[in-house]
């Protein structure tokens, strides 16, 4: 499997994608694609993917849901490349949340 590395707005490495399937470096799988809205097992909204490929969270979409998934099993962690740097924040928007905040 060929990793697709993800970075948050700050910069953080967050982990990776697996097809629509958002994985923490941890090798939790915390996340799922719908369009460029990510969300959590329960359905709720935590962030979305900009075209630059960064993560982000739109504070407008805080009380979204999406449908709930179940969480694959957890995999064994990866330890990433780098972070990259930060970019400018939009108004409206807040960093990605780290993995142990999902």
């Amino acid at each position: 499997m060929e990793l697709r590395w993800v970075w948050t707005w700050s910069g953080r490495c967050f982990g990776y994608w697996d097809g629509d399937d958002l994985w923490a470096l941890t090798g939790r799988h915390v996340g799922r694609r719908r369009g460029s809205d990510v969300f959590s097992p329960t359905g709720r909204y935590v962030g979305e993917i900009m075209s630059n490929g960064r993560l982000i969270t739109n504070k407008a979409k805080a009380g979204i849901t999406g449908i709930s998934f179940k969480p694959s099993a957890v995999r064994e962690a990866q330890p990433g490349p780098k972070d990259s740097s930060a970019l400018l924040t939009y108004r409206g928007y807040q960093d990605f949340p780290y993995h142990e905040d999902l």
